[in-house]
């Protein structure tokens, strides 16, 4: 790995600790100060790494720099008095002869972080922006194709909760049990999305990012192990990542193209991974709470425990998918059915269940519609319509690896898609 490489790998890993563990210690007022000192230290690493080389513990020679900017920017604006209490605090937390950084410093402050932007009085849509960008190191883009939104509403997502969390005035620490209850479905729901871009991509150039994945995974441990976390929508929510991670290095071929489930060679999955899946799944059994992420780790849980694509019970996927509707309407589910549908009975069943259905425009725009249109008119001799839905599926693919999967399964001869498991 290159050194600009690795400045770039921390810009994704460490931003977002930096970010949260120094907003944790200097207060949210001062975020915009704080992420500009982290920003400005990523680009003093990749300066003086290129020449003297890579320190031996780079997360902590990052934080030190870091710290230092933002009490560089409190002094030359006058606020230098003000923080003297805040320079203390870190002084004895980072002693100068300390060469390490502790992880669960940055795993607290980062858990807190998410919930301090999940604040109910910054809108849901800019909660999730804030995380993605800033918590998470996703950029615009690709917030902008897993929201189904544009990227001018990102941007005008971030600025509000950026401007929301700046005129917070309550410690991340003084969080009560009631408002960290009420925030945690949030919180799920951007690790989800974490998890989600790394299991399929958005990025150009790369199908699978496990390092997304094993973040993801790493942060719903912690949610799941703190008592503001623990739930069985959490619970849940880990064994879905976890049945899922079990699978991945099956999922791409020597060229690191995709294989759809039923390519999967088997022996390459992870069964400490599916049976650690299954232990928590079923823990999230516990209670009256029934979530989407319940449905959908059945949904995953069915797939590794069959032993062919063949013997997979597609009347237990279809029932989880109804579940999943029940729980968590959208179209999506009901498109994502279809398919199962296809497979247990046949095209024309799964077909008849789309009959009559009105997209919204964020699913009638995405190629996941016309692909699973394609499919199911061509397996049903429908050339005229699958050719239509090809073409648009092709056109509308977010990334050269789905583009090239879809060509090679949407043929004009009627072969199948199915999505990429």
């Amino acid at each position: 790995m290159t050194t600009t490489d690795l400045v770039a790998h921390f810009f994704r890993h460490e931003y977002g600790r930096l970010v949260a563990l120094l907003s944790c210690r200097m207060g949210l007022e001062h975020l915009e100060d704080v992420e500009d000192a982290v920003q400005s230290a990523l680009m003093s690493a990749l300066e003086h790494w290129t020449v003297s080389g890579v320190p031996d513990n780079p997360s902590a020679w990052l934080f030190r720099t870091a710290r230092n900017r933002v009490l560089d920017s409190f002094r030359q604006q006058g606020r230098h008095e003000r923080h003297l209490r805040s320079l203390a605090e870190i002084s004895a937390h980072n002693k100068a002869d300390r060469q390490t950084l502790l992880p669960e410093d940055a795993e607290e402050g980062l858990l807190r972080m998410l919930f301090a932007c999940c604040d109910e009085q910054i809108p849901a849509p800019s909660q999730l922006v804030f995380a993605l960008k800033t918590l998470c190191g996703f950029d615009v883009r690709e917030i902008a194709i897993r929201l189904f939104t544009t990227q001018d509403n990102v941007y005008k997502r971030l600025n509000r909760a950026r401007s929301r969390l700046r005129q917070l005035s309550q410690p991340l620490a003084d969080l009560t049990a009631d408002e960290t209850t009420a925030r945690r479905p949030a919180v799920t729901k951007i690790l989800y999305l974490l998890f989600t871009e790394g299991y399929l991509s958005s990025h150009t150039e790369f199908p699978l990012r496990r390092e997304l994945c094993d973040e993801a995974i790493r942060l719903t441990r912690l949610l799941a192990s703190h008592s503001a976390g623990q739930s069985p929508q959490t619970f849940a929510l880990l064994a879905l990542m976890l049945l899922h991670r079990a699978r991945m290095s099956a999922r791409e071929d020597g060229s690191e193209g995709l294989l759809l489930l039923e390519e999967q060679d088997r022996t390459q999955w992870n069964r400490a991974d599916i049976e650690e899946g299954l232990a928590w799944l079923e823990r999230s059994a516990s209670g009256d709470t029934f979530s989407r992420y319940h449905a959908e780790a059945g949904i995953a849980a069915e797939h590794c425990i069959a032993a062919t694509f063949e013997q997979t019970r597609w009347d237990r996927v279809i029932e989880c998918y109804e579940l999943l509707e029940h729980s968590n309407a959208s179209p999506l589910h009901r498109l994502n059915r279809a398919v199962a549908v296809a497979e247990w009975q046949d095209p024309a069943h799964g077909l008849a269940l789309l009959e009559g259905m009105e997209p919204p425009a964020w699913l009638a725009g995405s190629y996941q519609w016309a692909a699973v249109l394609a499919d199911l008119h061509g397996r049903c001799g429908h050339n005229t319509e699958a050719r239509r839905y090809r073409e648009t599926a092709l056109r509308l693919a977010p990334s050269p690896h789905v583009r090239q999967l879809l060509q090679r399964r949407l043929q004009a001869d009627g072969t199948q898609h199915r999505e990429p498991e």
